[in-house]
């Protein structure tokens, strides 16, 4: 028998609270409403007072509406008609095409058991010679990318996404542009990896609610496909914009807000998400890359002052370029000296190098006298980031980095370079006929309108 409580007490915003009892946190409901039923989550109990989630929003709900719990989290359909589906915060069709049907699945689930993860020692491939050589990528890690507003940072998630070397891709749009979305779509389509895509997209135009929904939704169906050994990549952008629907709903329910008004409980809000990478043992993976963007490029803004405590290292995004200093793969080390015997030799000499570079650099901006060994960094630093750093470059980790040892002998003699003897008579290019002590031309800056 359905047991029904039309004790509704107070509507705001999105969040209903009603005086109920045997219920549970995170428990689905449903409001049975003039307009229709609306689904809702327990997002807080004090006593008899039950807070909810209203997914589709409050409009329409009035205080003689019933609640009914439905003793179950929230949860979405499992199957492979997934695949290539577009849909939004909810789960519904966002494509068009009908609605999915499958094993019900819980959403929100515990992270496992690290006893019961396996090592990660397995590069995931991209492309992108600044992650793969300098900050390799590896199946199971979750790594965020740090930017700004107007950086390409949904651009790279997508080329990402479009090159990995994954069996499933599944992105969490959340707050996006219609455009964003649309490129990703277009992307994905254009690449011809929309039949192993899985797209969950929240717009701005979109209920707040849904937006939280989205990295559950992501994680779970990506869960299902590592347990029967699938490589899957999570791709979620971004989570600022996750973090900031956390604080609209914290606000709505008065809670004492932390640091900038976010709700105390951020960190767990993101580990709960981020700890969901996982690498099974006898089973398939999770890797999870999330974009998250810094208001006023401030690195001390909760939400990515609490990722990085969370995450295996970070890229930054600045320029239109990842940065080598700063971006961190704390997990490439399982993986980069498993590459070739010359990886972690060329990684380490060419961002000593580019240091090297950009001291130079400032070294003549002050207008001090340049060196024939300045001039060399100041040549090496303009090749380096037009023929590696720069995200048009796409080519494979032995090609990179061969196009590294080109570079090094481009400008510098073997002995220059600081690498062991052995590791450059082994690769040293044989067209190399050592440095060139011309001063470097440095790209004039481009004039608007020309």
């Amino acid at each position: 028998m359905r047991k029904y409580f039309d004790s509704i007490r107070r509507i705001a915003g999105n969040v209903v609270t009603v005086n109920a009892s045997d219920v549970g946190y995170d428990e689905l409901a449903v409001i049975d409403s003039a307009h229709g039923d609306s689904f809702a989550q327990v997002i807080r109990l004090e006593g008899q007072q039950v807070s909810l989630q209203v997914f589709a929003g409050s409009q329409g709900v009035s205080n003689n509406d019933r609640v009914r719990f439905l003793h179950r989290p929230m949860q979405a359909p499992f199957s492979e008609d997934l695949l290539g589906r577009v849909l939004d915060g909810s789960g519904r069709p966002r494509d068009g095409r009908g609605e999915v049907t499958g094993e019900m699945i819980d959403l929100g689930s515990p992270p496992v058991n690290p006893v019961k993860r396996h090592m990660p020692d397995k590069m995931v491939h991209t492309g992108i010679p600044m992650i793969d050589v300098f900050n390799s990528l590896v199946e199971s890690q979750k790594i965020p990318i740090f930017s700004v507003a107007g950086e390409p940072y949904n651009e790279l998630l997508a080329r990402i996404g479009l090159q990995a070397n994954a069996d499933i891709i599944i992105l969490g749009g959340m707050g996006l542009r219609h455009d964003d979305y649309l490129k990703f779509r277009q992307t994905f389509e254009d690449g011809g990896v929309l039949g192993r895509a899985i797209l969950f997209i929240h717009t701005a135009a979109d209920p707040v609610v849904e937006c939280l929904l989205v990295p559950d939704l992501c994680l779970a169906v990506g869960e299902q496909f590592a347990l029967q050994g699938k490589r899957v990549l999570v791709l979620l952008s971004d989570m600022t914009a996750f973090s900031d629907s956390l604080k609209e709903i914290s606000i709505v329910m008065e809670q004492i807000p932390s640091n900038r008004g976010y709700p105390g409980d951020l960190y767990t809000q993101l580990a709960k998400r981020y700890e969901k990478a996982v690498d099974f043992e006898g089973a398939g993976s999770m890797t999870v890359l999330a974009c998250v963007t810094m208001p006023g490029d401030d690195v001390t803004h909760p939400v990515p002052d609490n990722t990085g405590y969370i995450t295996e290292g970070q890229f930054y995004l600045r320029n239109g370029r990842i940065e080598p200093f700063g971006s961190l793969s704390r997990l490439k080390q399982q993986v980069n000296g498993k590459t070739r015997g010359d990886h972690r030799a060329i990684m380490d000499a060419c961002i000593q190098l580019y240091a090297l570079c950009r001291e130079s650099r400032e070294k003549r901006d002050m207008g001090f006298e340049m060196s024939a060994w300045d001039r060399k960094l100041l040549k090496y630093g303009n090749l380096f980031e037009q023929r590696i750093m720069d995200l048009s470059v796409n080519i494979p980790l032995f090609d990179a980095l061969d196009r590294c040892w080109s570079i090094l002998a481009e400008c510098f003699e073997p002995a220059e370079t600081g690498i062991r003897r052995s590791i450059v008579e082994e690769h040293w290019p044989a067209s190399g006929n050592g440095a060139e002590t011309e001063p470097a031309q440095e790209e004039e800056p481009a004039v608007a309108g020309s």
